[in-house]
């Protein structure tokens, strides 16, 4: 064999490169795929039978980047993870925004599916959290928000519209203790 068939055969083509990279990728789909089925909780019979299953299976989550120019990962949904175990709870989480400007704070919630008159809405004790409950036949809303500020719960105004949820809700006022002198 002449050194140039040697070599021929000991070279690798591009479609070498290419077979190699797909079985990789492969390999790693297939790798998902058997995760993905572990985590996947498993139903029995009886529980078919007897309607405890719960459903859809709704997670999601979404990347933003905050004041302070850190990204804030948040997720959503009804699938939690629990000491690394998927937990699937009959209240979704919907996604929610939050936005200051000056002394008003406005709270955005995504929770399509439900009745107006099915919302409700709630202020924590010290002010500073904002409760969302809805539920309609099919679908059950749950979400605790953390308010940058303590809100005055007679000033909340909601309205709901295709499905999306707004809540303005003025700042309280913090009184300054004591004075200030100005010096003549």
């Amino acid at each position: 064999m002449s050194r140039w068939d040697e070599w021929r055969r000991r070279r690798r083509s591009i479609f070498d490169v290419f077979d190699e990279i797909f079985r990789e990728m492969e390999e790693e789909m297939f790798r998902l795929m058997r995760e993905f089925e572990y985590m996947t909780p498993r139903i029995s019979e009886e529980e078919l039978r007897e309607g405890k299953i719960l459903g859809p299976y709704v997670y999601g989550f979404r990347i933003t980047i905050g004041p302070d120019g850190k990204p804030i990962i948040e997720e959503f949904g009804n699938v939690k993870r629990v000491r690394g175990k998927p937990m699937i709870s009959e209240e979704r989480e919907p996604l929610v925004d939050v936005f200051e400007k000056g002394d008003e704070i406005t709270v955005i919630a995504e929770i399509p599916g439900v009745e107006k008159d099915k919302i409700k809405i709630q202020i924590s004790d010290d002010k500073r959290k904002l409760i969302i409950r809805a539920s309609d036949t099919n679908r059950k809303y749950y979400k605790e928000v953390e308010l940058p500020a303590e809100v005055d719960p007679k000033s909340a105004k909601a309205s709901y519209k295709n499905g999306v949820l707004e809540v303005k809700l003025k700042k309280i006022k913090k009184e300054t203790k004591g004075f200030e002198i100005k010096v003549e």
